[in-house]
């Protein structure tokens, strides 16, 4: 007979080590290419030495001159707070009672859950791949006042079916718990349970109670704020990437430029591209208008992907659409305190009775945080544009 108690065993021994595996290496292929390590874990922070330059202490000189003088490694502390990940399953008295005596029911009742976490799980987390740490979805464009349930935004590329929102008016909370009903990508515009609070342009979408608290993906290491993981930008130059906007028509050159600079001035190598579907469409008509071949190479988690000079070039929802990011994996490390875990109770348990309901919930839970160790020895190209596009004028920051 299923019980509770075998609910428990199944969730802990069977599935949380499938579940792991796939949020750790088929969530999203940038994700199967970082490390993960719990090194550099103090407490309830990532705090790392990053090296930077060169060892100062060669040089050349006479026969009896002295020695040079020794000037060790540079290095800087990066701090940063670990981030709370959390993943939420519910099943219902009733949903276990009814499979208490055919196990085959029972297990198409976890699966689907899994399954439905899973889903979950790998679009938020492949989502903060991408993000500021901040946890922004999107900001409203317009409202219709009328329905109270149709908000037009500027982007939808963060948004699905399902997720449950707040809204924001700067830093105060406008309101909470709206859930996506559906997500209109042609028109910007996102159907969502009714709310009653007077909402306007500009207002911001997050994750449900997580404003603040995602983290710092590719977003903040391309941003232009004042610091990063702790360390200020304008003492240490070496912390802004390599960036170049309006770039125009997309060709090998304006590629090889970017991977030409990292190489020759910080020494990165470069080993994953990531683009938008648009950039990446853009890329293939450019191969076919010169008759070159498509190649493909399978990545990690299944993923297949278009290649450039052998570096897989990969097609990403969470990339903007005029986008390309060049990236060199090596430079970054998933920090976490422990894998993915059941979060226990005093009693060991994991499911969990919701206080009133006939409900029971189990949580998944990580915490981590993502730290580039050489930001300049990555790039982001924006502005591009088809090979049948009027080229535009080409700005490079370094």
């Amino acid at each position: 007979m299923v019980t509770l108690q075998s609910a428990e065993n199944a969730l802990k021994t069977v599935y949380l080590g499938v579940v792991a595996n796939q949020l750790n290496i088929n969530a999203n292929p940038l994700l199967g290419k970082i490390k993960q390590s719990t090194k550099d874990v103090w407490g309830k922070e990532v705090r790392k030495l990053a090296p930077f330059g060169i060892n100062g202490g060669i040089g050349a000189g006479a026969e009896t001159d002295a020695l040079p003088q020794a000037a060790g490694n540079n290095y800087v502390q990066f701090v940063s707070d670990l981030k709370n990940l959390y993943g939420k399953i519910e099943l219902s008295d009733k949903a276990i009672r009814a499979s208490q005596n055919s196990v085959g029911a029972f297990v198409n009742l976890l699966n689907d859950e899994m399954e439905g976490l899973i889903k979950a799980s790998s679009f938020n987390f492949g989502r903060m791949l991408y993000g500021d740490g901040s946890g922004l979805l999107a900001t409203i464009a317009s409202i219709d006042s009328t329905t109270k349930t149709i908000i037009t935004l500027d982007s939808v590329r963060n948004l699905i079916e399902g997720m449950v929102i707040d809204v924001y008016n700067g830093e105060t909370k406008v309101t909470s718990g709206l859930r996506i009903k559906y997500v209109d990508r042609v028109n910007k515009k996102i159907h969502v349970t009714s709310y009653t609070e007077t909402l306007a342009k500009d207002y911001t979408l997050y994750v449900q109670n997580s404003k603040g608290y995602e983290i710092s993906g590719l977003g903040k290491i391309f941003s232009t704020s004042d610091t990063l993981y702790g360390v200020s930008r304008e003492d240490y130059p070496w912390l802004v990437p390599y960036t170049q906007t309006k770039a125009g028509q997309i060709s090998d050159s304006m590629i090889q430029t970017a991977i030409d600079y990292l190489e020759e001035v910080t020494g990165s190598t470069i080993n994953y591209i990531s683009c938008s579907s648009k950039v990446r469409r853009m890329y293939q008509e450019y191969l076919g208008a010169y008759r070159r071949n498509i190649d493909i190479m399978e990545l990690q988690g299944g993923y297949k992907a278009i290649t450039y000079n052998g570096i897989p070039l990969v097609a990403d929802r969470f990339v903007e659409d005029d986008a390309m990011y060049l990236l060199n994996t090596d430079d970054f490390t998933l920090h976490q305190l422990c894998d993915w875990k059941w979060l226990e109770g005093e009693d060991g348990k994991i499911l969990k009775q919701n206080a009133g309901y006939p409900t029971y919930s189990a949580t998944l839970v990580k915490y981590a945080e993502l730290v580039c160790d050489r930001p300049n020895g990555q790039a982001k190209i924006t502005g591009i544009t088809s090979v049948t596009a009027d080229a535009g004028s080409s700005e490079n920051q370094a």
